[in-house]
Parts: structure tokens; C-alpha cells; sequence
């Protein structure tokens, strides 16, 4: 296939991602245990550790939307603990995020802009070229459902009970095994479905077939 897996997943987030993804909660979980169960020490620390990281990430020459971007989420779910008082709390914006994230999903497929293509495409250079192409468009309409389904899909269900259980110290664990091991096996599965589900004679990812 044109696009490797490898490829697949910085472009939907990556290592990099992750990091950002559990390095704040897993400060929030330290600061809170550390303490006494203490939400401002936790909400402080989670908060340092996103600044850091931001910093690191303008130093080593990242977006700078990227960057303040993943900081405004932590001090959001700063936030909102510090008002609710309740430690699960924190992990509510990713909840909500992952929620909204699988129904965009679901509806680009159904309006037949699967992201995945869109992503891929637009870091291919290709802009909306891929569309032209009906077995690009079918191959990324069917990878993108396992986003929905083994990613979101998951996330939600498992983010969801474990904060109807008011179980702080579980959600950190979840938002861990959920990052980049559960991406490096959304990113395989899709890489395969791709690939399966465009015809043998077909170029790849980077060379769309445009009827004429």
C-alpha cells in the first residue's frame, strides 16, 4: 500500500498524540493520590505537566495551534473539576470528545467524505482527487468505520461506565491502554481493510483512478 501504517497513525495522531493524551491525566492521578485526594493538587499538576509538554512541543518547532490546542483541553478539564470537586470529572472533556469525534465519523462516511481520506488525501497533496476515484472512496468509507467502532466506539463505552462508576483511578488506567496501543491496532485493522478493499490492478493510495 501507498500509505503504511506507520504513516496512518502520525497522521491521526501517532506517538505524539499519545504522550499528549496521558501524560496530563496520569500528573492529574499522581498529584490527587499524592495528596490526600486532593482535586486542586491534581488539576495543578495536570496542568504543569500539559505546559511542559507545549513548551517542548514550540521548542521543537510544532504547530503552535497544535500545541496550545492539547493545553487548553487540560485546563478546561482543570476546570471543570475544580468545579465539580469530582476527580472523575477531569476525564469528562474526553468523554464528550470521543463521543463527538465517532458521530463525525460515522456522518462523514455517510455523506460520503470518510475522513481517513480526507486526512490521508490532504497530507498526500491530492485535496478532494481521491473522490473521483470510486474504489478510493469505497476503501476509505469502509476503513473509516473501524474509527468509529474501534476507537471512539470503544473509548466511549468504556470511558462511560467507568465515569458512571465515579472510578477516577480506573479512567487513568483506561485513557493509557486506550491511547496508543488501542491506535496501533485501529491503524492495522484499517491499514488491512484498505488494502482488501481495493482491486488487485489498483496503483494505491497516491495514484487515485479518475474515470475519464
Amino acid at each position: 500500500m501507498a500509505a503504511s501504517s506507520d504513516t496512518l497513525a502520525d497522521l491521526l495522531g501517532g506517538r505524539r498524540g499519545a504522550v499528549d493524551a496521558t501524560v496530563p491525566p496520569l500528573a492529574f492521578l499522581l498529584g490527587w493520590l499524592l495528596t490526600d485526594h486532593h482535586i486542586g493538587w491534581g488539576a495543578g499538576a495536570a496542568v504543569a505537566a500539559a505546559s511542559a509538554l507545549c513548551a517542548y512541543r514550540l521548542i521543537t518547532g510544532a504547530k503552535i495551534t497544535a500545541a496550545l490546542g492539547g493545553l487548553a483541553a487540560i485546563i478546561a478539564a482543570a476546570l471543570v473539576v475544580l468545579y465539580t470537586g469530582r476527580a472523575e470529572d477531569f476525564f469528562l472533556l474526553r468523554l464528550l470528545v470521543n463521543i463527538a469525534s465517532g458521530l463525525a465519523w460515522a456522518l462523514s462516511i455517510l455523506i460520503r467524505w470518510p475522513l481517513l481520506g480526507v486526512v490521508v488525501g490532504a497530507i498526500l497533496g491530492q485535496k478532494a482527487r481521491w473522490r473521483r476515484d470510486p474504489d478510493l472512496l469505497r476503501a476509505y468509507g469502509r476503513a473509516s468505520w473501524v474509527w468509529v467502532f474501534g476507537q471512539y466506539g470503544v473509548r466511549t463505552l468504556v470511558f462511560g461506565a467507568l465515569w458512571l462508576s465515579g472510578n477516577a483511578l480506573a479512567l487513568g488506567i483506561a485513557q493509557v491502554a486506550l491511547s496508543w496501543p488501542l491506535v496501533g491496532v485501529v491503524v492495522a485493522a484499517s491499514a488491512v481493510i484498505l488494502r482488501r478493499s481495493l482491486p488487485e490492478d489498483h496503483p494505491g493510495l497516491r495514484h487515485p483512478r479518475i474515470p475519464a
